[in-house]
């Protein structure tokens, strides 16, 4: 595919693609009878059925439609009908609280909302209200929630409210969008401040759409799995606009609980996660393999010896020689294979991890059993990627390199910055944070960066979390935290130490680990995690870290906090981010006792 600037919209796409494909599928939706299929005709029916009907609310070009509730399809649809008529959609996270909701029904201004279950329905009325009272329609999804409020209708009541607006009043619509017209908002985290509203436009999400076609090598064949937040861009970007560029085909998952058993129904062919998933992949494949005995264990040790030194001949920048390859082959059809089958993962040819960093000891590992996860690297100001571990090129370790078409350059302090059709158009309402972002063009990332020698980019540390000890040295905490990680008791780390006279760490622990580690080592589960073998073994994994590190970096103590950090306590963004001010507050005490 080129590289030239795209002319047509995703809502076009779909429309050409269903006159192209109709009977083909486009999406699956879970019932009690199996996986039932929609058809690129259908979905671009529904679609334009949805636009006709925001029309009939009075929903005019510029205007904010907010969507809450789980990956659904009536989640996409109306997102896509949204765009199609000139209007922006955005998604506000099912976890988010009356406060969160609140704040983003004000600052959008919006009169409409989508939503799914009786909690976000209550959520949504509380906190319109105490936004100003400007929405109008409440729409619940099908087999949502009811609701004796006038503005609430159902899914299909308000798809009836169609038949009033003729299928030419929505193409007129769809005729006039400008490619550099607003397409849809994305609202961060929140990690440092509240979010801000990043402003994607049509030519942002049209071009990397292609971009994600030339990178994955996608096919009309292929197959995802959409589970993760879709009001997160990198889960748009797999589930509504690169689908439509391509062709490939959609599950939604029932729940973020059955994702394990709808993988292994569907068998995808491509599968993205972030780090939490695919470290649960890890406890879980390696909790197993713990457990082999007699010849079965020794084929898998020499299997993962031999994908190890497959892995390090590719760090090194080098393939594998004949013998090798041979081996490698071997181990797949022995091990490796057999491994992905009992995951539901034999048919997918690329794993993808993203949003957040990945352990380098975690990404190993995996490849030692056969699981090569490529980590992905950008933001929602740029639509998502910036650089890419290409199936043929990768390294593992990296964030590999940027996707054809990007520039990546770095300030003279490190950070990456990035520029190209993927940089978003400046933060809704907010043009001083724009001018922050996007100076001459370039967008300040606030990651700090560094190229290797063969082009593969690689990221130490974030510039606001860089941390100035009492002694004025800069210490940057990821690749610390990631070393204190490698145990596997350890679930979290958070480096300490700005303005300090040295660096501590809170850690949480690994819930499972633990409770295999305690009943491994004859310890009662329920007070393992005070127990002072723990810390001796925590101090001894310690040790090995310090080793590595300059006297600087070296983390002098450690507390074991009593619970993990979660999204619902504020510690975690809906993505699995550390708010580290939260942290750092709600833990206040904790921290000042190791410093005392």
């Amino acid at each position: 595919m080129s590289l030239t600037t795209p002319t047509e919209t995703i809502p076009a796409r779909l429309f050409e693609r269903a006159r192209c494909t109709p009977d083909v599928p486009a999406f699956f939706t879970r019932t009690d009878g199996g996986w039932e299929a929609t058809s690129w005709c259908e979905y671009a029916d529904l679609v334009s059925t949805a636009g006709r009907a925001l029309i009939a609310e009075g929903i005019e070009p510029g205007d904010v439609v907010c969507i809450l509730g789980f990956n659904r399809a009536e989640w996409v649809v109306l997102h896509v009908a949204a765009m199609a008529i000139g209007a922006v959609p955005t998604g506000i996270y099912p976890t988010s609280s009356e406060g969160e909701v609140a704040y983003l029904l004000e600052h959008t201004e919006t009169s409409f909302v989508l939503l799914e279950t009786d909690q976000h329905l209550e959520r949504v009325l509380a906190a319109d209200a105490s936004a100003g009272g400007r929405v109008r329609c409440i729409v619940s999804m099908r087999g949502g929630p009811t609701s004796d409020d006038s503005r609430s209708c159902s899914w299909q009541e308000f798809l009836d409210r169609a038949a009033g607006v003729e299928e030419s009043a929505l193409h007129a619509r769809l005729e006039r969008l400008a490619m550099e017209a607003l397409g849809t908002l994305i609202y961060t985290s929140g990690t440092t401040g509240p979010p801000k509203g990043v402003m994607l436009t049509h030519l942002n999400l049209s071009w990397t759409a292609e971009a994600m076609q030339r990178t994955l090598e996608a096919v009309p064949d292929d197959r995802m799995l959409s589970y993760l937040p879709l009001s997160h861009i990198a889960e748009q970007m797999f589930t509504i606009h690169s689908p439509i560029t391509v062709g490939y085909a959609v599950y939604f998952a029932e729940s973020i609980g059955t994702v394990s058993r709808d993988i292994k129904e569907i068998r995808p062919t491509i599968l993205f996660g972030v780090p939490r998933i695919w470290e649960k992949f890890h406890a879980g494949i390696f909790a197993k393999l713990e457990q082999a005995t007699g010849l079965k264990r020794s084929l898998l040790t020499w299997a993962r010896s031999t994908a190890t030194a497959e892995t390090a001949l590719r760090k090194a920048g080098r393939r594998s020689g004949a013998l090798l390859a041979a081996k490698s082959r071997i181990a797949e059809q022995l091990v490796f294979s057999k491994l992905r089958n009992t995951l539901g993962l034999d048919a997918a040819r690329i794993h993808v991890s993203g949003a957040a960093p990945l352990s380098t000891a975690v990404m190993d590992d995996l490849a030692s059993v056969g699981l090569v996860v490529l980590e992905v690297y950008g933001q929602s100001e740029s639509s998502g990627p910036t650089s890419f571990n290409f199936p043929d090129d990768y390294l593992l370790g990296s964030v590999g390199k940027p996707l054809a078409g990007v520039e990546v350059s770095f300030g003279s302090d490190g950070e990456i910055l990035v520029r190209g059709a993927n940089v978003f158009g400046g933060y809704y309402k907010a043009p001083d944070a724009t001018a922050e972002t996007i100076v001459d063009g370039w967008l300040a990332s606030g990651d700090l960066g560094r190229f290797d020698e063969r082009g593969f980019l690689h990221i130490t540390g974030r510039k606001k979390d860089i941390l100035i000890t009492a002694g004025g040295k800069n210490v940057a905490p990821q690749n610390i935290e990631f070393a204190l990680q490698a145990s596997p008791l350890v679930e979290a780390a958070v480096l300490i130490g700005d303005r300090r006279k040295f660096l501590s760490a809170l850690l949480t622990v690994d819930e499972a680990a633990l409770a295999d580690w305690a009943r491994s080592a004859g310890i009662d589960v329920a007070s393992a995690r005070t127990c002072p073998e723990l810390q001796a073994a925590l101090d001894a994994h310690l040790q090995v870290v310090n080793e590595r590190l300059a006297k600087v970096e070296q983390v002098k103590v450690f507390t074991v906090l009593e619970t993990s950090f979660s999204i619902d306590s504020g510690e975690l963004t809906p993505t699995m981010k550390i708010k580290r001010q939260v942290v750092e507050r709600l833990h206040g005490d904790a921290i000042e006792a190791m410093y005392v």
